[in-house]
């Protein structure tokens, strides 16, 4: 090892044990570290092996200026010491002086490709020169070479089988090891994600973006983050930094078009989709997001064809052929009964990343079968995809009522009695809540086209507002909710209205002075919207259990509803829901105004006026002619609502009565004595 040394054994021995005790001590005691390779250099000078000792020790012990000569004279003797350029770059970039930092890096990434970590300091030393390209593109190539990394080859690979508690401690240890990884941190950020701590997903890949501003698989993710999350405008403008990336990639431009979606500019993101399908006419992902949109936008014909498109190019794309039956006014024919029954057949229900496909086809298929009459036959898939959904899923029906029946004794008559008056005054919200497939939709689309009255979606801010304070009872910081509930100061109450106010802004694109929030799962946190914002308005749209139930069962929810895949789970929330909503109105009379669906489809006009009079809103023949309102439409019912009010749906659910047995189980007293409350 050490050449001076190999001619004298005793020598040799003294020299490694030398060189074991300074390497030893350089972390722990540099100036030990310094004496030892000092005593080392005496007997063998030029030994390169040493003389690095000798810098890394000065650079740990203060003198980095000296570090850096002995450091320049061994480079320029040993080019190709990877070691030495390394403890060069790292000196030279905590002198500040980046120039000769940037120099060591660029030569030994050259000559070693795969050492991360020099790409990711060197991109670092080139932000403080004002070359912002190439230190984006520096560390691209060290994500890049990170990919090769086995240990974090093994976290990926513990992290992709489910084993995140093994994933998460090789990945602790990791960045214990190395502080400054990037990659080991997006990875922790990811286990933590998937493990469903979304908080400390979103810090640490802010982390790691941090670290290295130029990840952009960092970035994406952190939009998908902060998509779940609801903070649009933070995903936007990390959109806007990815469509500066010196490597331009399709996937930005699809992920800047869900971002617009959300934000509910669906003309920019059809743009966007139309541009990339020039370039690649035949991806099925990109023709299916079309049809998304293009349905949204009520352009129906053309949403049909990018659906058939996206089928046609990847026959088993399972959401597509569910998108096409859900339209509802689409009518599946023998053809594409045959072509999806094909490609059910070139799946696999062990291999999980075919699950999404096999459920969204058995649910395509319910619907053309129902269609087409075959209602044993259509019960059949829909059974069938209900099941698979609900392996996929966890909701606990049990622990579902008993948080319903806290919530109701929580906001009781006396406690709403004695509330001192406070909240955020604003009056801009009007919320829709109950069930879906209830009529919702409907009643919201005859809203918007109210002068007065702008339509955004089912925005998720009140459920996020309720979740957080959820999550000061399960954290231990109150025994129930309850208590929690009380205590809520006049002002705490007006601060959480405000930032309900706050946070949906983003959504309102009119000077309109009032928005429909449709997010039906609300109807559970009708008393803290009454606490929060006292002059909001409720509606409860609601429909005869059976019809409701059932349809929902029948449909395929892109994402929440976790109590609709099986006939028990939905009749007993939607019996949860009606002895919620029933003890509200007694604490709280006529604080909610109910819609009753068929009422509202055999007598349109009288209901509307209802419906105004309880907004304190003049009549206006435009919400009698809803169906002619092109607006924006994101719910299943799209369709059936730009179209004149229809009976034919009232009693559909009898179709399927001889399968029911569990729904009127689950339902009880409730389906018999609807519209009224047992």
């Amino acid at each position: 090892m050490l050449q001076s040394a190999r001619s004298a054994p005793d020598q040799k021995q003294a020299m490694e044990a030398a060189f074991t005790r300074a390497t030893g001590l350089l972390d722990r005691d540099p100036a030990a570290a310094l004496a030892e390779a000092r005593a080392m250099l005496q007997m063998a000078p030029a030994d390169p092996v040493v003389r690095l000792i000798e810098a890394q020790a000065m650079r740990r012990s203060g003198d980095a200026a000296g570090a850096l000569s002995r450091l320049d004279r061994l480079v320029a003797e040993e080019p190709r010491m990877f070691g030495a350029l390394w403890e060069l770059a790292q000196t030279a970039a905590e002198t500040g002086d980046s120039a000769r930092a940037v120099a060591a890096l660029e030569t030994l990434t050259r000559q070693q490709p795969a050492i991360a970590t020099g790409w990711f300091l060197l991109a670092a030393q080139l932000r403080r020169l004002d070359r912002a390209e190439e230190a984006w593109r520096a560390d691209l190539s060290g994500v890049h070479a990170s990919a090769r990394d086995p240990e974090l080859l093994k976290v990926a690979a513990a992290m992709n089988v489910g084993r995140l508690d093994d994933a998460a401690a090789m990945a602790k240890a990791r960045r214990h090891r190395i502080p400054e990884d990037p990659v080991a941190v997006r990875l922790a950020g990811e286990i933590a994600w998937r493990q469903g701590d979304l908080s400390a997903a979103l810090d640490t890949v802010e982390t790691a973006l941090v670290m290295a501003p130029g990840f952009d698989l960092a970035r994406d993710f952190m939009v998908r983050l902060l998509l779940q999350m609801n903070r649009l405008e933070e995903a936007m403008a990390h959109v806007e930094v990815l469509a500066r990336s010196p490597v331009a990639h399709p996937g930005h431009d699809l992920l800047r078009a869900s971002v617009l979606v959300r934000l509910g500019d669906h003309g920019e993101a059809k743009a966007i989709y139309e541009r990339l399908l020039e370039l690649k006419p035949d991806h099925p992902q990109v023709w299916q997001n079309l049809g998304h949109v293009l349905k949204t936008m009520g352009q129906q014909d053309d949403a049909i064809a990018a659906y058939r498109r996206s089928v046609t190019h990847r026959p088993a794309m399972g959401e597509a052929w569910w998108s096409l039956a859900n339209l509802k006014t689409v009518h599946l024919d023998k053809s594409d009964i045959a072509a999806m029954e094909a490609a059910l057949a070139t799946l696999d229900p062990a291999v999980e990343d075919q699950k999404e496909d096999l459920f969204h086809l058995h649910f395509a298929l319910g619907k053309a079968l129902e269609d087409a009459g075959e209602y044993a036959e259509s019960f059949r898939h829909y059974d069938k995809g209900n099941r698979l959904r609900r392996t996929m899923i966890l909701h606990d029906a049990d622990d579902f009522t008993t948080e319903v029946a806290a919530t109701a004794r929580a906001f009781d008559a006396a406690f709403l009695g004695a509330l001192e008056p406070g909240g955020c005054p604003a009056p801009d919200p009007i919320f829709i809540v109950g069930l879906p497939r209830s009529g919702s939709t409907l009643v919201e689309q005859i809203l918007a086209s109210h002068s007065q009255i702008e339509g955004t979606m089912e925005l998720p801010e009140m459920m996020m507002i309720a979740g957080r304070l959820q999550s000061r009872i399960d954290d231990g910081e109150f025994p129930d909710f309850a208590t929690m509930i009380a205590s809520l100061s006049p002002d705490d109450r007006a601060r959480l209205g405000e930032e309900y106010i706050d946070r949906t802004r983003v959504h309102r694109q009119t000077d309109k002075p009032l928005f429909i929030d449709k997010m039906p799962n609300n109807w559970q946190h009708t008393g803290l919207i009454r606490m929060i914002l006292p002059n909001a308005r409720i509606i409860d749209a609601r429909r005869h259990p059976l019809s409701c139930c059932l349809s929902g069962w029948k449909q395929h929810f892109a994402r929440g509803q976790t109590f609709s895949y099986d006939l028990d789970d939905i009749g007993r929330y939607y019996r949860d829901y009606v002895a919620l909503m029933a003890a509200y109105d007694a604490a709280d009379p006529g604080a909610v105004h109910r819609v009753i669906y068929e009422d509202m489809v055999h007598d349109t006009e009288a209901e509307i006026r209802r419906l105004l009079d309880y907004l304190g809103l003049k009549f206006e023949q435009s919400c009698v002619d809803f169906h002619t309102n092109r607006r924006a439409v994101r719910t299943a019912s799209s369709e059936q609502v730009r179209q004149p009010i229809y009976t034919q749906g009232l009693s559909q659910w009898k179709n399927y009565e001889p399968w029911l047995a569990p729904l009127k189980s689950a339902l009880g007293s409730v389906a018999d004595r609807y519209p009224a409350v047992p």
